[in-house]
């Protein structure tokens, strides 16, 4: 860096320095004229009879009054005609303004007459039509520097511009903390981009280069390249700056629709300073936990988090943490977002969104765990219920399991728990000043000019720096005409009257937010009885996701306003929608972005105070209202959209798990409810909870109706296969016993449907206990039925008759396994064509069969016929195919075709990789199935160290899936312990070929077993 050094004597020469020993300089801003001195000339020692020697001798003098001895002038001190220096000073020119010790502005149009007395209104109009403010390049002269004075051509001081701060925000609509040194990556890119827009250059292309600085990036200059092609290289530097080089890659835009809308946010600009600390860190994982008061407004400090700094994110996601289900959904949106932006994105494109959520939610943290995505942001919203030592209860969250597991990207989590330690913690507190909650007042209640009312003042404090409390009351102010004296003196009787009623109440906060609410309450049910009574309501459902086809089953209620609002939507609608302009009820907007428009929600305080305060006293009929409302919407599996359908339904029907389980509720005459619960809960994997469903509603029909009735016995097959996925065999089987004996005694006869459906299932119970010549004797009962109630060629039929093929060829009765395997074939063959998915599974069962009894040759072409068909049905790399590959890969081992067998398995692998991504290979049986025959054919083949790198990838695979005490778990870690030992030591040992051997079943035939579709 070039200086020019003022000696004693006055006169001005050039030194050059490094950039650690820089000395302390001021440095001047100005507009450029047309005589101004160049370095040729200061380095010739000539140049001092032009007219911008004037400036250079107006800012060596005013550093020299100012103690500094050295000052940067950007006309003589950078050699242009050098290109490569030219360029390195305009990518060097912000810093070297922020280090400036003093920066002079030299305003050659704004002139002073007369004595220094004069004042500013004399030449303010002249100082706010400078041209200096016009100019590009003085954009960064203005804000680089903590110190910027303003003087007039004659060379005296205007004032600073901290002085000058209000005119020149007018002037120029910079922020005010811009002007006092606010860091500029607290404002958006569109923000700052804003401040150049009417400026203008000399040359075009400086209209980008002189926004480097302003930007914190660096790009090469190409003087003739044109202004459109420097703005575009600008903004894409920008781009790789703030998310890095690979952004188009990751880049999902900003979903506004599913983060809740931000309102009465007031500035918290010390809490989003410290956010921005600890969050900017694009080289390893960030974190920030806001934890505080419910309505204490978490919330709104992340939305604004997120909106200021969005372009510093490839992708920026919300989640809505209140329990298990809403994050699962939330995962959901993420996919589809992420595939609306990408969609070629491979870790999600094959994952079906809306059958198995945790295979999403695991393809989409896959997708975040990517090496060069780092650049997201993921928002927890409402961690409020989070898996603590003290709290073992099964409702609560544990958020580790919906983190993504690299150590990159940022994570914000709002909480009311101080005990969430997933990050570090910033406690979110009351406002600081009666001036934030008069402007959150004001924004609420549409009423300008409270700042000096002294009633708002008394408001304000009164309600104590809670914003959600100052919410509520500008809400209700904005429909009434009264006083804030007038809703100060409604306020506290309200208050005195909850001390009576509720002296349980110990927070000092409740109170005050309660009170609000009761004051907005009485009033909406003077205009509308209706929405008071939505509300009352409201507390047996779930605070989130109410619609109107949810209440409409209450229809049948006595209440001549549950009857209004469950009639016509348009009643319901101007109920809530009088809630929701009393600001009790909110159009929730992440929830319309999954389930359509028309779905509402209540604040977690406001429903906290519709349970414990506004219902105080139990309303029975209240309860059962809401549970034949969740039980009425329960869907059939065929029904559209059934599984997303189910779980809008979880979060209410866990509500209802709750009063029930109390017992609270009357539940009499209810069964088909709480079997349609269980049901529920069944396919949402809650099995203790639909457990407990259908026992009480076994019980309530036994009651009603007597043990053996059809709704009974229905209820009781449901149990059953509730106790088969919980793997309770003995109570499955009696279950079903029960069924089947209840089925023949009844009307039904031991040949209908139903009852041969559990013949059915006994059969698959009794196969997979063990328990054959039972297996054998039902199969055969369901499969005599089947024929003569469907018909020998009904699909039903055929699925028995492949099933009793299993169990034959299991019971080593290859004959009779042979003849039910061709039956089967040729069946479905004819009803269903022989590419059908269902016929090549027969194909594959017929190939493993072949080869449990040698027969190589024939399970090999039965094998790639399988292999064949699916790959034209499904495609190469679908997962039924894959388990088709495998098979001909251990097939092709057991016959020495090696490199076959390689290939196959190899294939196998890549295949599942590329179809589930890294983040769901390894939580995938039958490709960890893959990993361990891998592992044993690298054993077999001298290759050491490959079959301990896929033995550990098993192992880490069914360590995940079956547990770290399975026996497969147990299996791999004596295969890898085996690879450890000498040769000396193999003699007294198992190796893996010997472990495969010694087993009832080789490995590879159970490899089948698992593989079998």
């Amino acid at each position: 860096m070039r200086l020019l050094e003022r000696k004693p004597d006055g006169d001005l020469v050039l030194r050059e320095f490094t950039s650690k020993d820089v000395p302390p300089y001021a440095i001047l801003s100005h507009n450029w004229g047309r005589d101004e001195v160049s370095f040729q000339e200061v380095e010739a020692g000539t140049g001092r009879n032009k007219a911008g020697w004037k400036k250079i001798n107006f800012c060596a003098k005013q550093a020299n009054a100012d103690g500094l001895r050295y000052i940067w002038v950007d006309t003589c001190c950078i050699d242009k005609k050098n290109a490569v220096e030219l360029s390195e000073a305009i990518n060097s020119m912000f810093r070297w303004y922020q280090k400036a010790a003093r920066c002079y502005v030299y305003l050659s149009d704004v002139s002073i007459d007369g004595e220094l007395g004069q004042s500013k209104c004399e030449w303010e109009v002249d100082f706010r039509e400078s041209r200096w403010f016009t100019r590009g390049w003085t954009l960064q002269e203005l804000i680089a520097p903590a110190s910027v004075e303003f003087f007039s051509l004659e060379g005296r001081r205007l004032g600073n511009k901290i002085t000058l701060e209000p005119t020149i925000h007018e002037i120029t609509g910079i922020s005010a903390s811009v002007l006092r040194g606010d860091a500029l990556s607290n404002f958006t890119i569109d923000e700052r981009m804003s401040w150049a827009e009417h400026r203008n250059t000399t040359v075009e292309e400086d209209k980008a280069y002189c926004l480097l600085g302003i930007f914190d990036v660096s790009m090469p200059l190409i003087y003739g390249e044109g202004t459109n092609k420097a703005s575009r290289r600008l903004k894409e530097e920008i781009h790789k700056s703030y998310k890095g080089t690979d952004f188009d890659r990751f880049a999902v835009g900003l979903n506004l629709l599913a983060i809740p809308e931000a309102v009465q946010f007031v500035a918290r600009e010390t809490e989003l300073s410290e956010m921005y600390q600890l969050l900017h860190r694009p080289s390893a994982r960030s974190a920030v936990v806001l934890h505080g008061l419910g309505g204490i407004g978490k919330t709104q400090l992340a939305i604004e988090y997120a909106r200021r700094h969005k372009e510093k994110y490839t992708a920026i996601f919300w989640l809505n943490a209140n329990d298990k289900n809403s994050l699962k959904l939330s995962f959901r949106d993420i996919a589809q977002q992420v595939l609306m932006h990408q969609p070629s994105t491979t870790v999600l494109a094959s994952v079906n969104l809306d059958e198995d959520l945790d295979q999403v939610m695991s393809a989409v943290k896959a997708w975040l765990d990517l090496q060069k995505n780092t650049r997201w942001l993921m928002i927890y919203d409402n961690y409020d219920n989070p898996r603590t030592p003290g709290n073992p209860d099964d409702s609560t969250v544990d958020i580790r399991q919906f983190l993504p597991r690299s150590d990159h990207g940022s994570i914000i989590i709002t909480t009311r728990s101080s005990q969430v330690s997933q990050g570090r913690r910033i406690h979110v507190q009351k406002l600081g000043s009666i001036q934030e909650g008069l402007e959150i007042l004001s924004n609420t209640s549409k009423r300008e000019s409270i700042n000096n009312d002294p009633d708002a003042i008394v408001l304000v404090k009164e309600l104590d720096g809670l914003p959600l409390a100052l919410a509520t009351a500008g809400a209700y102010l904005e429909h009434v005409t009264t006083s804030f004296s007038d809703y100060l003196r409604l306020y506290k009787a309200s208050w005195l009257k909850l001390l009576t009623t509720s002296p349980q109440l110990s927070s000092y906060e409740d109170r005050k937010l309660y009170t609000t609410w009761q004051i907005t309450f009485d009033r909406i049910e003077q205009q509308n009885a209706a929405s008071a009574k939505l509300l009352k309501l409201w507390a047996y459902f779930d605070r989130q996701d109410v619609w109107f086809e949810l209440l409409r089953h209450a229809n049948s209620a006595d209440d001549e306003w549950i009857q209004k609002l469950t009639e016509d939507e348009l009643n319901f609608n101007e109920a809530v929608t009088l809630l929701c302009s009393f600001g009790l009820v909110d159009s929730d907007r992440p929830l319309m972005q999954q389930f359509g428009p028309d779905t509402y929600s209540v604040h977690s305080c406001v429903h906290s105070w519709s349970v414990f305060i506004l219902n105080k006293e139990w309303d029975d009929s209240l309860a059962r209202l809401a549970l034949t409302c969740v039980a009425s919407e329960v869907p059939g599996i065929n029904e559209r959209d059934w599984l997303l359908l189910q779980r809008r339904l979880l979060q209410h029907a866990t509500q209802l798990d709750l009063f029930i389980g109390d017992g609270k509720m009357d539940i009499a005459g209810l069964s088909w409810a709480l079997n349609n619960l269980g049901t529920l809960f069944s396919i949402q994997g809650k099995l203790a909870e639909a457990e407990e469903m259908y026992i009480r509603a076994i019980q309530d029909c036994e009651d009603a109706l007597g043990p053996k009735h059809k709704c009974t016995l229905d209820t009781v097959n449901n149990l059953a296969i509730l106790y088969e996925k919980q793997g309770k065999l003995a109570e499955v089987e009696e279950m079903y016993i029960r069924v089947l004996q209840g089925c023949k005694e009844e009307a039904l006869g031991p040949k209908h449907i139903s009852t041969l459906k559990t013949v059915s299932n006994l059969a698959v119970l009794y196969s997979d206990q063990g328990k054959l010549a039972e297996a054998d004797e039902m199969y055969m009962q369901a499969l005599q039925g089947k024929e003569e109630a469907l018909g020998p060629k009904h699909i039903s039929t055929l699925k028995t008759v492949s099933n009793l093929a299993v169990l034959y060829s299991d019971q080593g009765k290859l004959a009779e396994a042979d003849e039910m395997y061709m039956q089967a074939l040729q069946g479905k063959e004819e009803a269903l064509g022989p590419k059908h998915t269902s016929t090549l599974q027969t194909v594959n069962n017929l190939a493993i069969h072949y080869f449990d009894q040698g027969k190589l040759a024939e399970a090999e072409e039965i094998f790639i016929r399988a292999l064949q068909g699916k790959e034209e049905a499904l495609g190469p790399k679908h997962i039924s195919t894959l388990k088709t590959v495998s098979n001909l890969a251990v097939l092709y081992e057991s016959q020495g075709k090696l490199d076959e067998a390689e290939k196959m398995h190899v294939r196998a692998l890549q295949g599942y990789e590329d179809t589930l991504g890294p983040g769901l290979v390894s939580s995938y049986l039958p490709a960890v199935h893959t990993m361990c025959a891998l592992g044993d054919f690298f054993s077999q083949t001298g290759r050491k160290d490959m079959a301990k790198t896929m033995y550990n990838r098993a192992l880490s695979g069914y360590t995940a899936v079956l547990g770290p005490s399975s026996e497969r778990v147990g299996e791999i870690e004596r295969r890898l312990q085996a690879l450890q030992l000498t040769p000396a030591e193999t003699e007294t040992q198992h190796t893996p070929t010997e472990i495969r051997t010694s087993e009832t079943k080789s490995p590879l035939q159970r490899l089948f077993r698992k593989l079998r579709i």
